[in-house]
């Protein structure tokens, strides 16, 4: 269960930190680091491939496809092995600290003997980190903050995590005989960002035959409990699963109910208590009588409780409940954008810069996908390491206009991902950012600004005429760098007065803008983009989890300016900008 490529991905992360804790060659751990980033994001299963195909796989020659074919077929890599044992595993887990790289935690452990997280952080506050070289007390600070993100993630993982589990789990479970419906519900059914455990539920007349087959699957590592309507077990990922099943005509109130969130659920309650009503997981039942009214379907559990069906999204007591009761609900659900309101991607990269797929290999996925048009927006000069030039992105441009045309009714835009520098400046000149179709502009760099300085450096870049969208706006990296420190209701305004929109970033450690941002930003009467943020082919289909983030958001499909038509869209995105000549 779950892709051999990530596992395969972490597994070549893990040697690239073994190899620099143990002092070994920068270059060699850099392209262990390499190749993890790009068999991760591969598009093709590399269980399936040979020698010769792996080393298909950009930044993977033999010397890594060797070691990846020897972990496929024996699930162990001797070389790996070899270093782990020269590091004792706490510091390994040091380095999953935001903040705090391989080298960083084999001078803790040589220098001062710390093996664990606790250790460091006992350390710290005792301050035997004071006068260690590279320790000053602002990487003190940045390491507890690391430690407490890490903290608060705890054993949570992305929502695209539990996602692929979970549909994989459904698909196999929906296969025994017997089993007549099933889905995932929780946390996971209202598209959080991250999710603790997955709760399945299912309806069959023979619950012990769907009990057996869910224990024994090939993804468990073990089984925590083994009952006659629920069992739960630890998949070899590490994430709890819980398997209910319910009566068929309990289907509906089970699944209103194993939704939650617990905030609506104790509103839903109260209504029904109100009507003289007692809701569960069983049913909507009279209080007095205790007979059965209705069970069988969500939609009609809300019906009779005087409520508009809620999409799972929106279930987490922000108003939902009140505005069904007003009876505007209904028009909001309408309107509320859907993957397939779509029309194209604004924010994707190609092997240029640091993208895993050629710009044919994106574009041929991406038509596949139906969109209208699509956007190409490789990194910008300013972001060093991507070493773009003003030689290459027109050559880029050139080319993807000889391609215009090329794939069905799909057009193409050219655009960049500009950075935004600690002044609030953009990479290229005006002259040079006018032959753009779109641009994105992002903070990558100097984080801990003062909140007064990455306020006015974002405001600066939305001032640009030629800045269409604000990248990732907070610049998070869920579990491990936090968000900037910026007063984003000054930077909304901005982007509503110079008509700039912001981005819902779509990759899974990022889901930035959040759903409670955007729903603030809403009031500004600011625009959105989703986007993938794609960095190979398979990362296209990253867009469900930013419309799911939309979703929580309360967005409508008029306010994401890539539902909208070609004409419409290229209107918004002309901004201020002179003509050109």
């Amino acid at each position: 269960m779950g892709r051999p490529n990530e596992e395969v991905g972490a597994l070549l992360q893990e040697y690239a930190d073994l190899i620099s804790i143990t002092g070994g060659e920068a270059y060699k751990a850099r392209a262990y680091e390499k190749a993890a980033r790009a068999v991760g994001g591969y598009h093709e299963d590399i269980s399936r491939l040979d020698l010769s195909g792996l080393q298909q796989i950009p930044n993977v020659g033999k010397s890594i496809a060797e070691k990846i074919l020897e972990h496929l077929q024996t699930g162990t890599v001797p070389a790996v092995e070899e270093l782990r044992a020269k590091i004792p595993a706490g510091v390994r887990q040091l380095t999953a600290i935001p903040t705090l790289g391989p080298k960083k935690a084999v001078v803790l452990y040589e220098e001062l003997g710390i093996a664990s997280i606790d250790e460091l952080v006992d350390a710290i506050h005792a301050g035997k980190l004071h006068g260690l070289k590279g320790f000053g007390s602002k990487t003190e600070e940045n390491i507890l903050h690391g430690v407490e993100l890490m903290q608060q993630a705890g054993d949570r993982v992305h929502l695209a995590v539990a996602l692929e589990l979970a549909e994989d789990i459904v698909a196999e479970m929906s296969q025994v005989t017997g089993c007549e419906r099933c889905t995932y519900a929780g946390s996971l059914r209202r598209m959080r960002e991250t999710i603790g455990d997955i709760d399945i539920l299912a309806t069959s007349g023979a619950p012990a035959v769907l009990m057996d087959a869910f224990t024994t699957a090939s993804y468990v590592d073990e089984v925590i409990a083994h009952g006659d309507t629920k069992s739960s077990v630890r998949t070899t990922k590490g994430l709890q699963v819980d398997l209910r099943v319910v009566a068929p005509d309990a289907w509906g109130a089970a699944l209103q109910y194993f939704t939650g969130s617990k905030a609506h659920n104790i509103r839903t309650r109260e209504i029904a208590v109100r009507q003289g009503l007692k809701l569960s997981e069983y049913g909507l039942f009279d209080a007095e009588t205790e007979e059965k009214i209705v069970s069988e379907t969500e939609e009609e559990v809300y019906e009779r409780l005087g409520l508009p069906w809620v999409p799972p999204a929106l279930r987490e007591d922000r108003g939902e409940v009140e505005a069904a009761v007003r009876g505007e609900l209904p028009d909001l659900v309408a309107r509320l954008v859907t993957e397939d309101d779509i029309r194209g991607d604004l924010h994707t990269h190609t092997d240029l810069t640091d993208g895993l797929s050629t710009l044919e290999q994106m574009l041929e996925a991406a038509s596949t996908r139906g969109y209208e048009y699509y956007a190409v927006t490789d990194h910008a000069p300013n972001l060093y390491m991507q070493r773009m030039s003003d030689e290459k992105v027109l050559a880029q441009r050139e080319r993807l206009r000889a391609l215009d045309g090329k794939y069905g009714e799909m057009r193409l835009l050219h655009g960049s991902e500009l950075n935004i520098d600690p002044d609030g400046n953009v990479d290229w000149p005006a002259e040079f950012l006018q032959g753009f179709d779109v641009c994105i502009a992002s903070v990558h760099s100097h984080f801990n600004q003062s909140r007064e300085e990455l306020t006015r450096r974002i405001v600066r870049a939305c001032e640009n005429p030629y800045v269409n969208i604000i990248g990732h706006p907070t610049a998070r990296l869920i579990g491990k760098r936090p968000p900037i420190d910026a007063d984003l209701d000054e930077i909304f305004e901005a982007c509503a007065r110079t008509g700039t929109a912001l981005e819902i970033d779509s990759f899974p450690d990022r889901l930035d803008l959040k759903d409670e941002h955007i729903l603030r930003a809403k009031r500004y009467g600011v625009n959105f983009a989703i986007d993938s943020d794609s960095h190979s082919t398979r990362h296209l289909a990253f867009l469900r989890y930013g419309v799911g983030t939309a979703q929580r958001g309360w967005l409508t499909r008029d306010e994401v300016i890539n539902t909208w038509p070609l004409d419409r869209l290229r209107a918004f995105l002309r901004k201020g900008r002179p003509s050109r000549p």
